[in-house]
């Protein structure tokens, strides 16, 4: 049931909507016409979990400053400003990994989940919510993890489920 509703989301995001007398093509799902090096990404991850576990045992909002900075740059598509995309792709450099070429969209979506969990874990610690905090941390860095150790993308996961929620019945009221 849940992979038929992913597939249903994906075929919806890619069907053509007529606008007036003219045809226009929307695609709603994270697709880009950039491609991204899947090593780089999940050096990406790597590296956020290690400032994840450090914030969780400091508690120094500097780190999660610093990630929000990171992510804004690779969720509004400056990817070439991130220390962390900087410092990953030298990485893969040196280990002279193959680059495993995909579509960057997914990923930039993913970038502005993170973006959205260190805002919140910012605001949560600013306003002394230590609890709600760490557990962000928590969750935020399972997520990471699972991206870094295995390349599960969990923000991809999620995408149809918040496509479905917030364009799919603007779009079919169209």
């Amino acid at each position: 049931m849940v992979l038929w509703q992913i597939f249903d989301s994906y075929i919806f995001a890619l069907s053509i909507i007529k606008n007036r007398n003219e045809m226009k093509t929307y695609a709603i799902c994270p697709i880009s016409d950039k491609r991204i090096n899947e090593h780089v990404t999940r050096s990406n991850a790597f590296l956020t979990v290690s400032l994840l576990v450090t914030y969780s045992f400091t508690a120094n909002l500097f780190i999660i400053v610093f990630l929000l900075v990171d992510f804004l740059l690779r969720a509004v598509e400056l990817p070439q400003y991130s220390l962390f995309a900087i410092i990953s792709k030298k990485l893969v450099q040196v280990l002279s990994l193959k680059p495993k070429l995909i579509n960057a969209g997914t990923k930039i979506f993913a970038a502005r989940i993170g973006l959205f969990f260190n805002v919140a874990i910012l605001v949560s610690a600013l306003f002394g919510l230590n609890t709600l905090s760490l557990s962000l941390v928590g969750i935020f860095g399972i997520c990471a993890f699972l991206e870094a150790a295995f390349g599960f993308c969990v923000a991809c996961q999620i995408y149809p489920l918040i496509y479905k929620l917030f364009y799919h019945s603007k779009l079919n009221a169209s």
